[in-house]
C-alpha cells in the first residue's frame, strides 16, 4: 500500500516540506484510502439488488442512487491521492527527452496551468454546491435522495482537494525562496476567495465579504477574453484547429491529459460565453456522475485486480503451461489464451499487459524465445481487452454513442476472438518455420530438472475462473443482468475465488481497493475534461460542422469509413483513447447512422458495426509507435536487456494482422454483426 514516504527519490533534494504541505498531503492519502471503502458498499448494494429483483421478485428502490453516490463520491474525492502519487496520465515523451532544467520548467509549467483550470472550475462548483445544499435538491424520482446534492458536493471537495494537492506539489518542487513564497501567496488568495464564497452564499460578514467580493470582480474584470476577441466572428474550422492544436500543444508539455482538455474548454467557454461559461463546463462534469453504466468500470477493475492480487492470474498461466508446454511456441500460445480470458474478466489493458510482462515475459526468456516474438505477442494478446467483452473501451463508446452496451459486447465478442486466433497462429507458424525462435517448456523442464505443478486450490481456482468468466458474460448475453449488475456480481465472484485459493485476506482486498480507485480515479478525470471539451464544442456548432464537412466530401461510404478510420489513426499516435472517443464519436457516428442504408444495415447495426472498427482502431493505438503505451508499459517491467525498440519491432507484425483484421471487419460487416443477428 503507497504512503507518503514512497514519493519520487528525486525530490529528496528539495527544501523541506512545511506543516501545511504535510497536512495536505496526509489528508489526500487519508481520503483516498477512505473513499477505496466505498466500492464494497457499491458490490454489496449491487449484489444485494440483484437478489432481490431476480430471486425476491422485488427490486428495491434505493439501490440505483446508493450506488450512484457512493461510487461517483470514490471517482470525484480520489483526486487528492492519485495527484499526491502524480498517477495522473500524461505524455511525458518530450519531458524524458529533455534536460532536467527543461523537464523542471515543463513540469512546473504544467502544474501551473493547471491550477488556474481547477480554480476556476472549483470556483464554479463551489456555488452550485452550495446552493444545492441551502435548497436540498432531491432527485425527484425513485428514492428521492438527495443525490444532485452529495453529487455536487463531492465533486467540488474532490476538485478543490486536486487544486490544494497540485498546489503542494507545486510548492514543494521548487527550490526558490522567492518562488515558494509566491506559490503560497496565490495557495492563500484562492484559499480567500474560496472562503468568501461560503460566507457569501450564507450570509455571514457581510460587513467584509461584499466589499472583498466586490473588488475581486473589478480586479478580474479585465481577464474576460470576449472584452478583446469577439470568438464567434470566426469560422469554425479556424476555431477547430486552434482548439485541437492547443490540446496538443499542451499535452506536449506532459500535463495530465484530463486537465489539458479542461484547461481547453474553460479557455473556450470563457471566449464565446465569458465567465457564465464556466458553468457549461461544470455541468457537464456533474452529469457524468449520474451515469449508472460508468459504474461498471470501477466494479470490473476491481474484479480483475482481486483475481490478479490473489494469484488466479498468475494460476491460469501455470495452467496453460501445463496444457500447451510439449508445443513449440506454447509458451506463446498460452500467453494469448491467458490473455483473453484475463481480457473476458477485466476489460482494463494496463493491468493485463503488466501482469503478462512479469508472468509471461521471464518465462519466454528463459526458454530462450526471440525477444521481438515475445514482447510483441505479449503486448498484442494483452491489448485485446479493448476488443473482448467487458471491455472498458465498449463501455465509453456505448455511453458516447448511445448504443446498448450489451449489444456491443455482443458484436465485439467474434472480432476479438478472431484477432486472438489470428495473433496464435502467426506465431506458431513462425516457431514451426524457425524452431530456434521458440523451444519447449519440456526442453526447458530437462534442462532445469523443474516441472510446473498446481496444488488442489489453485485448480479449483482456475476452474471457477473460468466458469466466472462464462457466468458473467453470459448474464449479459442472455439479457439477465445489466451490464453492472453482472459486474457487481463478478466482484463477488472474484472475492469467493480468491478465498477458495486461501488468498482472502485483509491486506489482499485493501490492496485491490487502493488500486482500483488510484486506477479508475485516473480515467475518471479523463473523462471529465473530454465530456467538458466535447460538450463544449459542441454548443459552439463544432460537431454540426464537421458532420457537414463529412457529408460536403461526397465519397462512397467505404471511403468515408476509411477516412474517419485514418483520422482515428492519426489522433491514437498521440492521445488518449479516451479523449479520441467523446471527440470524435458524437462527430462519426450520425454520419454512420446517416450512412446506413448505402451500406445496407439499418441504423443501429450502423452504429454496432462501427463500435467494433473504433475499438479495433484503440487497439492498433496502443501498440503503435512511437507513443504506443502497451510498449511502455511493458518496458516498465521487462529486463535491462530488452530494449524499447526491440519492443517496437515485435509489435510491427502484429499491427499488420490487426491491419488484415480491420479489413476483414470493413469488408465483411456480419463478422461482428451476426450474433447480434441471432
Amino acid at each position: 500500500m503507497n504512503s507518503i514516504a514512497e514519493r519520487s527519490a528525486t525530490d529528496q533534494h528539495l527544501p523541506k516540506q512545511l506543516p501545511i504541505s504535510r497536512a495536505i498531503g496526509a489528508i489526500s492519502q487519508i481520503i483516498g484510502l477512505a473513499v477505496s471503502q466505498f466500492y464494497l458498499i457499491v458490490v454489496a448494494v449491487t449484489v444485494w439488488e440483484v437478489f432481490a429483483r431476480y430471486v425476491l421478485g422485488s427490486p428495491t428502490r434505493w439501490a440505483f442512487e446508493i450506488v450512484i453516490v457512493f461510487c461517483s463520491s470514490a471517482w470525484m474525492l480520489s483526486a487528492g491521492y492519485v495527484t499526491l502519487f502524480r498517477r495522473h496520465i500524461s505524455i511525458t515523451v518530450i519531458q524524458d527527452l529533455a534536460r532536467p532544467r527543461i523537464r523542471g520548467r515543463l513540469d512546473k509549467f504544467g502544474m501551473g496551468v493547471s491550477i488556474l483550470a481547477l480554480f476556476l472550475f472549483v470556483d464554479d462548483n463551489m456555488m452550485r454546491a452550495l446552493s444545492a445544499l441551502s435548497a436540498g435538491e432531491r432527485s425527484g424520482a425513485g428514492f428521492n435522495s438527495m443525490l444532485p446534492t452529495f453529487l455536487k458536493c463531492a465533486l467540488t471537495l474532490g476538485s478543490g482537494l486536486y487544486l490544494a494537492q497540485l498546489l503542494v506539489n507545486l510548492h514543494d518542487s521548487t527550490r526558490a525562496r522567492m518562488g515558494r513564497l509566491l506559490i503560497a501567496i496565490i495557495g492563500a488568495l484562492i484559499a480567500l476567495r474560496l472562503t468568501a464564497n461560503v460566507l457569501e452564499h450564507f450570509g455571514l460578514l457581510d460587513s467584509l465579504v461584499v466589499p472583498l467580493q466586490s473588488l475581486i470582480a473589478t480586479l478580474t474584470s479585465p481577464m474576460n477574453p470576449q472584452q478583446y476577441i469577439d470568438a464567434r466572428s470566426y469560422d469554425l474550422g479556424v476555431v477547430t484547429l486552434v482548439m485541437v492544436g492547443s490540446l496538443l500543444v499542451l499535452m506536449m508539455t506532459g500535463i495530465p491529459l484530463g486537465i489539458v482538455t479542461l484547461v481547453v474548454s474553460i479557455v473556450a467557454a470563457l471566449f464565446f460565453f465569458g465567465p457564465n461559461g464556466v458553468y457549461i463546463v461544470s455541468s457537464n462534469a456533474y452529469g457524468l456522475g449520474e451515469q449508472y453504466a460508468m459504474i461498471a468500470i470501477p466494479l470490473f477493475v476491481l474484479m480483475a485486480t482481486i483475481l490478479e492480487r490473489s494469484g488466479v492470474a498468475r494460476d491460469l498461466f501455470d495452467a496453460m503451461a501445463i496444457f500447451a508446454g510439449n508445443l513449440r511456441g506454447g509458451v506463446a500460445l498460452q500467453t494469448t489464451i491467458v490473455a483473453v480470458v484475463l481480457a473476458a474478466m477485466s476489460g482494463v489493458m494496463g493491468g493485463e499487459i503488466v501482469m503478462l510482462g512479469l508472468v509471461a515475459l521471464p518465462q519466454m526468456l528463459r526458454l530462450g524465445y526471440d525477444n521481438r516474438i515475445a514482447t510483441g505477442i505479449i503486448c498484442a494478446a494483452g491489448s485485446l481487452a479493448t476488443l473482448i467483452p467487458p471491455s472498458i473501451v465498449m463501455i465509453i463508446y456505448g455511453l458516447s454513442a448511445n448504443v446498448g452496451i450489451g449489444d456491443l459486447f455482443l458484436a465485439s465478442f467474434v472480432p476479438g476472438l478472431m484477432l486472438a486466433l489470428m495473433y496464435a497462429a502467426y506465431v506458431l507458424i513462425r516457431c514451426r518455420l524457425n524452431p530456434a525462435l521458440a523451444p519447449t517448456v519440456a526442453e526447458l523442464s530437462e534442462q532445469t530438472g523443474s516441472r510446473i505443478t498446481l496444488t488442489g486450490s489453485q485448480k479449483a481456482a482456475v476452474f471457477l475462473c473460468i466458469l466466472l468468466v462464462i457466468g458473467v458474460m453470459g448474464s449479459i448475453y442472455g439479457g439477465v443482468a445489466t451490464v453492472t449488475e453482472a459486474a457487481g456480481v463478478g466482484v463477488l465472484g472474484a472475492l469467493v475465488i480468491s478465498a477458495v485459493r486461501m488468498q482472502l485476506n485483509w491486506t489482499m482486498l485493501q490492496s485491490a481497493l487502493v488500486g482500483t480507485m488510484s486506477n479508475v480515479g485516473r480515467i475518471f478525470w479523463l473523462v471529465i475534461g473530454a465530456v467538458a471539451f466535447v460538450g463544449i464544442y459542441n454548443l459552439i456548432g463544432g460537431t454540426r460542422y464537421m458532420q457537414e464537412m463529412f457529408d460536403a466530401l461526397d465519397m462512397p461510404p467505404v471511403a468515408l469509413i476509411l477516412m474517419m478510420m485514418l483520422v482515428l489513426a492519426v489522433l491514437g499516435t498521440f492521445m488518449e483513447w479516451i479523449s479520441i472517443t467523446f471527440l470524435t464519436i458524437p462527430v462519426f457516428v450520425p454520419v454512420i447512422r446517416d450512412l446506413a442504408p448505402e451500406l445496407g444495415l439499418s441504423s443501429s447495426d450502423a452504429a454496432l458495426w462501427f463500435g467494433v472498427l473504433f475499438a479495433m482502431n484503440v487497439q492498433v493505438s496502443f501498440l503503435s509507435p512511437p507513443f504506443g503505451p502497451a510498449c511502455f508499459w511493458l518496458k516498465s517491467v521487462a529486463p535491462k536487456e530488452v530494449t524499447l525498440q526491440q519492443i517496437f519491432l515485435g509489435v510491427l507484425p502484429f499491427i499488420g494482422l490487426q491491419l488484415v483484421a480491420i479489413a476483414l471487419v470493413v469488408l465483411f460487416p456480419a463478422i461482428p454483426l451476426f450474433l447480434t443477428w441471432l
